[in-house]
């Protein structure tokens, strides 16, 4: 996955404007673009159950880019499903395709992602041009590297409560689901090759769209020689294959292959899959939609003799302002995403205007945070909102949350980051009703449910390194020397804080204080850095003293605990 596009300024924005600043969808009404898709489904009047379908060919590590997919397919099977609809969401493991090269990044079943040399590096080099279910696992789990890819890709899914069925090519071809594509294909290849030169160069009389499975040494070969589908098989003979810069060797075999023992091109297998499967939707990146989609239509209707299914095209999102690469180690799984925030969160950021591109920007996760808190509180009528943030709320809302539920508690995401430089949890919880977070008739599951965001601004705070990256010393009060001067300086501050301010108010004093006093500025925050964390450098010191409970900042300063 790549982006072409620069991402948003801001990657997290509530109002999600278009450039013609009606709304995502401009001027067509709609507040949530999944709206739009199911009139577009519906509008076809397609059979029960509708099939929304997603796929990947798996290589590398399933990140949360390829998630956007699986995602996209999901908001819309829903809407359908609100609608009274039967609807089957697939996604399909383009596991037949061969391998091509050696990712340097692989992720196990528990989601850590490792380096190629952490595994059998070995079962990937050894076979490559093979499809991918017909390599052994490097790490050795599952019974291909293919099916461990598979694994992940479904768990990535179920992590956010996404019913899929992941479906394998490799079964397809096995079981013949794709037989009478594949039969069609080569009975009228001469006019598939006329619509696929339309596309492709190098697409001559000679061109066969059929891949053998060499029964020799496993590659695929594009090589076929013969074609006799009385029998239902095709000659081939197996020759070398180009991979980017590199040759993978074929072996020379000249053998005879059935229609299940191989596989189609890739543009031609994505329209057998639409036949296969019956799919009446699917949304794929815009990678897709300048090349693979207008050969896609060409190919359903004037080869097949169908109409392909609704597309939608999605932007790419990028990570951390880069693309996603598994060779850079530029990836995300959504298991490191769940360890950040909830997965409504995560839910909510795929709900987002598909049509732009953004940025998943790990250290100013707590604006996506804060987006969606806002985006709750407007909807249960909590918060002050133009007509089309509230319209946008009310009905994006229910789709990222399991149950709607008045009486959950959400601590602000920067002052769970300040909670979790303590490992105590009654003072957390103190802390938080002290500060007016946690009511007084909260039901124990909410305040547990409100602190466990603790733990997760805690994980983002020490991922990123961030101003909240710091172990509190409320035990007990470090040894600090001070002279009279910022002793008495020290006291103005607790008594500027005593009166009420606000955070920048704070930070503002900090430095009236020190001068007043005759302190060096510097020397200053390092004592006040001393008196709370015990080092020489912290947080903004205002802001974080802005944030935590008042009567132990007092105590502090004060010297007296």
């Amino acid at each position: 996955m790549s982006a072409e596009d620069a991402p948003d300024a801001d990657p997290y924005t509530l109002h999600d404007d278009g450039e013609d600043g009606k709304g995502e969808n401009g001027d067509r009404g709609f507040v949530f673009w999944a709206d739009e898709m199911a009139d577009e489904v519906e509008a076809r009047e397609p059979d029960e159950p509708i099939v929304i379908k997603g796929g990947i060919s798996p290589s590398g590590v399933p990140h949360i880019g390829n998630v956007n997919e699986i995602m996209r397919g999901y908001f819309v099977a829903e809407v359908l499903r609100e609608r009274g609809h039967e609807v089957r969401q697939v996604f399909t493991a383009d596991d037949k395709d061969r391998l091509r090269g050696l990712p340097r990044k692989l992720a196990d079943l528990e989601g850590n992602i490792v380096d190629l040399g952490e595994v059998d590096a070995g079962a990937l080099g050894r076979n490559l041009g093979k499809p991918y279910t017909a390599i052994p696992d490097p790490f050795g789990c599952c019974e291909s590297y293919g099916a461990h890819f598979s694994t992940l890709i479904g768990r990535s899914a179920e992590l956010l409560g996404v019913p899929i069925d992941v479906v394998s090519n490799t079964a397809m071809y096995a079981d013949g689901e794709f037989e009478g594509s594949t039969r069609t294909l080569l009975e009228r290849r001469e006019r598939a090759r006329e619509v696929l030169g339309e596309y492709q160069d190098g697409v001559d009389d000679s061109y066969i769209p059929f891949l053998a499975e060499c029964e020799n040494c496993g590659h695929l070969t594009d090589r076929i020689t013969g074609v006799d589908l009385e029998s239902g098989t095709v000659e081939y003979e197996c020759v070398d294959v180009e991979a980017g810069e590199q040759v993978i060797d074929g072996c020379g075999h000249e053998g005879t292959a059935s229609l299940r023992d191989g596989k189609l091109p890739w543009r031609f297998e994505w329209v057998a899959q639409w036949r296969a499967l019956g799919v009446d939707f699917e949304p794929f990146g815009k990678d897709h939609a300048e090349g693979s989609w207008p050969s896609g239509q060409d190919i359903a209707r004037n080869v097949f003799d169908f109409e392909p299914p609704v597309p939608m095209v999605y932007e790419w999102f990028t990570l951390d302002g880069e693309a996603f690469s598994s060779s850079a180690g530029n990836v995300m799984l959504v298991s490191e995403v769940l360890d950040l925030v909830e997965p409504e969160v995560l839910r909510y950021f795929f709900a987002k205007d598909p049509s732009r591109a953004r940025d998943f920007n790990v250290g100013r996760i707590d604006l996506l945070v804060d987006e969606f808190d806002r985006v709750e509180r407007i909807y249960f009528g909590e918060e002050e909102a133009d007509e089309r943030e509230r319209q946008r709320a009310e009905r994006i809302y229910p789709f990222c949350v399991e149950d709607a539920d008045t009486d959950r508690i959400r601590l602000p995401y920067t002052f769970a980051a300040v909670l979790g430089m303590t490992d105590d949890p009654e003072l957390r919880e103190e802390i938080a009703r002290r500060e007016g977070h946690i009511p007084e008739d909260a039901s124990g599951e909410s305040i547990e449910n409100a602190l466990a965001r603790v733990e997760l601004a805690r994980n983002w705070a020490r991922q990123t390194g961030n101003e909240y990256d710091y172990d509190l010393k409320r035990a007990e009060l470090p040894a600090v020397a001070v002279d009279e001067n910022t002793e008495r300086a020290l006291s103005e501050l607790a008594d500027f804080i005593e009166t009420g301010h606000t955070p920048e108010e704070i930070q503002g004093e900090i430095y009236e204080t020190a001068k007043r006093n005759d302190v060096p500025v510097g020397d200053f925050f390092a004592t006040g850095y001393r008196l709370f964390f015990d080092q020489e450098q912290g947080p903004k010191l205002g802001q974080f003293l802005g944030k935590l409970d008042r009567e132990f900042v007092l105590a502090r300063l004060r010297r007296e605990r």
